[in-house]
């Protein structure tokens, strides 16, 4: 074998094992449910992106932790780190401070992780992971695809939802004490 063809055949290789992994991982229902599985144990993978569909935002919603912040954004949203401080802003000097989430909506994995150095402070990568229009009408039906979109869950599990940052009112009421 030349030369030239090792290194083609060795990323032939390489991408029949990823390739094999993928499949192995789809068709295991127990390797599913790690990503789908409890929500709440999210922050025990920071430095990860979990995948976002409409599953995992129902989840999230109903065993999730409460309060918590999700921070809808894509890849080229100018405004969205801006959004995200507000929400650092408001948590950072409180004793426990609730889970700030990003949810990227246009890339996953390490595209995604790239944008977390955005979001100061922030407890969870998501990307989304699906029919994109069909995951957004499980989060909002009424959302226009706009971005930033935060979601502010309260402990009582009561969501708030804006597009921009937060103003100062809605913060004190997802943050107050029930």
């Amino acid at each position: 074998m030349t030369s030239f063809f090792k290194p083609a055949v060795a990323l032939l290789v390489l991408g029949f094992a990823c390739a094999s992994q993928a499949l192995a991982q789809a068709s295991n229902p127990a390797s599913s449910h790690a990503h789908h599985g409890a929500p709440h144990n999210a922050g025990a993978l920071k430095g990860s992106v979990l995948p976002f569909d409409e599953k995992i935002w129902v989840q999230l919603l109903t065993q999730g932790p409460r309060p918590a912040a999700y921070l809808f954004t894509t890849s080229y949203c100018s405004t969205c780190p801006a959004a995200f401080a507000v929400l650092h802003d408001a948590v950072k000097k409180r004793a426990t401070q609730p889970p700030l989430n990003a949810v990227m909506m246009d890339v996953l994995g390490p595209q995604a992780l790239r944008h977390a150095k955005h979001f100061k402070g922030m407890t969870q990568m998501y990307a989304f992971d699906g029919f994109e229009p069909a995951i957004r009408q499980a989060v909002d039906p009424n959302w226009p695809n706009v971005t930033p979109y935060v979601v502010l869950v309260d402990r009582k599990g009561q969501a708030q939802r804006v597009i921009g940052p937060p103003p100062p009112e809605m913060l004190r009421r997802w943050l107050a004490a029930h």
